[in-house]
């Protein structure tokens, strides 16, 4: 093997060396992705409970009232005025209208509340047939009272919804 021409002997050279070349940018590549993950982790950890208490304080009665038919399309022009019981959990809400005759009896019936950012907040159960009346929950108290589930709590949701 030592009697290799001087242009084979070239050759292994270069193997040898784009060989080093593409095992050290596999190794960057991998340190690279694993800052990136690492950041975006910390970012996420003082990020979320950074929202949760910011949204914990943002909610009033008009939040709330705004809220309601933005979560549900037959509450739509209903224009409620909401009023704590709880500051921040449970609100008392009353409609200046009727909701949409699409339900016989509004009583016991659950509606979802969406925020200003479309994104699921809470709920709403009725507590009169005609819909007039409506006990509201912000966040976790909303899926204590099982009116949304813990898994559609934050979940976006563009669109009023429909039935």
């Amino acid at each position: 093997m030592n009697n290799l021409t001087p242009e084979l002997d070239r050759l292994g050279d270069a193997l040898e060396r784009a060989a080093e070349r593409d095992v050290a940018g596999a190794r960057t590549q991998r340190q690279r992705r694993s800052r990136r993950l690492a950041l975006a982790a910390v970012a996420v950890a003082v990020a979320i409970p950074g929202l949760a208490f910011a949204a914990d304080r943002l909610i009033g009665g008009p939040e709330v009232a705004r809220s309601l038919p933005a979560g549900t399309r037959a509450l739509a022009g209903t224009n409620p005025s909401c009023t704590a019981v709880v500051q921040d959990v449970e609100y008392h809400c009353v409609l200046e209208r009727p909701p949409a005759p699409e339900v016989a009896d509004w009583k016991g019936t659950v509606e979802p509340t969406v925020d200003a950012t479309k994104h699921v907040n809470g709920g709403c159960r009725s507590l009169t047939s005609d819909g007039l009346e409506w006990q509201c929950y912000i966040g976790r108290a909303a899926v204590d009272q099982q009116i949304v589930g813990a898994g559609f709590l934050g979940e976006y949701a563009p669109s009023p919804g429909v039935g």
